[in-house]
């Protein structure tokens, strides 16, 4: 076959591949009405998406009732005075302490409603003082002591209230401002953001010439004034997303894969009639490419990131509003992956920029996000959640957020290991923030030749 020939019968394959389901229905609907079938089909069709919905509703309210049944506690990590450590010890820690992936099936997953175990990674910033935060069930709580003392054996940890309750709601009536948002990538999973090592954190550097990511958001928070508060939560679980169609699914390493071959396949040349392949990738793309191969080398974690600005109204400050939203630019990598912005609670959160939300109805979104942060809510969300600015269609979002606002969809995806010990991990001692809280003198065990 000729490399023509070759081409056109990929685009033909490729096109089915695309738009089976329109075929298919076409084909059907043309038997359909041929034999005169339209009232069994009918029947049929609602019999089983009447099924469908109800095994829906039957897997939440299992799920919902197992989930009802898990403690969380709220711990919070002092570091020691003097972290030494890149944070490739804080990788370790979140492989090896909060990675619970097992399999579910069958009584487990489909009458209990067992699912996995997720952890809320968090920053807090309470009238300037800076904690460190983990949010896990009681059930890990141990495990997680021990794999933090493993890599930073200075550390203190202990339970604390959650910080989030004092903050009763965001209303005309109560005394709180507030302003959130989420945060999504710009580009597929595949490509990663610039992580720690891009800084160098990994070679060891000494601590007057350590580039630390997390120092701008550590000296924002630590800037708040007596009455704001800033809150910042990484929301994980074990990856388990699922990609494909219903001729088959495939897992984030193997979309991360496919996302690869596409991104090459301009460079990339067939001889022999496929025996042979050859990738040649320009010098500029190098780095791209070593990145989306890099990313697939280390465990993934389905990732929901949430950040919020409160302040007592008449501390309440709009410049920091604006500048919680750039807490993430160090992480951009041009050539690679970044943050955008998504849901945020303000004038224009369904993207009507003529006919923005007043501002009554903007405080009813800040007071959402502010119980969806105190849930730590990302997966396995209330059913309230149904309606969402994503399963309304667009053009009718303009005439039902006029009676009734939406939910926003919150916006999930897959980070590796390595880019959350990034966002999240103690600053070296280069790091001067006096409010942010430390372990002042180190622990030593007592010399073995006291008398006894």
């Amino acid at each position: 076959m000729t490399e023509e020939g070759a081409s056109i019968e990929e685009s033909f394959f490729n096109f089915i591949k695309e738009h089976w389901i329109w075929i298919a229905i076409i084909v059907l609907g043309f038997f359909v009405w041929k034999f005169n079938l339209v009232m069994g089909v009918l029947s049929l069709t609602g019999t089983a998406f009447l099924g469908w919905v109800a095994w829906k509703f039957w897997i939440h309210y299992i799920q919902q009732d197992f989930i009802s049944g898990i403690d969380f506690v709220l711990l919070e990590i002092i570091p020691p005075r003097e972290v030494l450590r890149s944070p490739k010890a804080m990788e370790l820690f979140i492989t090896n302490a909060l990675y619970h992936w097992s399999m579910k099936g069958g009584k487990e997953q489909y009458w209990q409603g067992a699912v996995w175990f997720w952890f809320s990674l968090e920053i807090a910033s309470i009238d300037g003082q800076v904690h460190f935060y983990i949010r896990t069930p009681t059930r890990v709580k141990g495990l997680i002591e021990t794999q933090i003392y493993a890599q930073y054996p200075q550390a203190q940890i202990k339970t604390v209230e959650d910080y989030t309750l004092a903050v009763d709601e965001i209303s005309s009536k109560s005394d709180w401002n507030g302003w959130g948002c989420e945060f999504a990538l710009v580009k597929p999973e595949a490509y990663p953001i610039k992580t720690y090592v891009d800084f160098g954190l990994d070679k060891d550097p000494d601590e007057e010439f350590k580039v630390d990511p997390i120092s701008p958001v550590i000296e924002l928070f630590g800037s708040l004034q007596k009455g704001e508060q800033m809150w910042m939560q990484i929301v994980i679980t074990p990856s388990k997303k699922e990609y494909g169609t219903w001729f088959g699914k495939h897992d984030w390493v193997e979309e991360a894969r496919n996302q690869q071959l596409k991104f090459l396949k301009p460079y990339t040349k067939i001889h022999d009639e496929g025996e042979r392949i050859e990738v040649r990738v320009p010098d500029y793309l190098k780095k791209t490419v070593e990145g989306m191969v890099s990313k697939v080398s280390k465990i993934g974690f389905d990732t929901g990131i949430r950040v919020m600005y409160m302040g007592k109204k008449e501390a309440f400050d709009m410049n920091n509003r604006r500048n919680i939203r750039l807490i993430f630019r160090q992480y951009e990598r041009p050539d690679s992956n970044a943050f955008t912005r998504v849901n945020s609670t303000q004038a224009d959160a369904f993207n009507t920029q003529f006919f923005p939300l007043s501002s009554e109805k903007v405080m009813i979104l800040a007071n959402r996000m502010l119980h969806e942060f105190q849930e730590r809510s990302f997966f396995h969300l209330p059913m309230r959640h149904i309606l969402n600015n994503h399963t309304i269609p667009k053009f009718l979002l303009f005439f039902i957020k006029q009676f009734w606002l939406p939910y926003f969809h919150p916006s999930t995806f897959v980070l590796n290991v390595e880019e959350l010990a990034t966002l999240w991990h103690f600053p070296g001692q280069i790091l001067k923030v006096p409010t942010l809280e430390r372990i002042e003198s180190k622990e030593a065990s007592p010399p073995t030749n006291l008398p006894i």
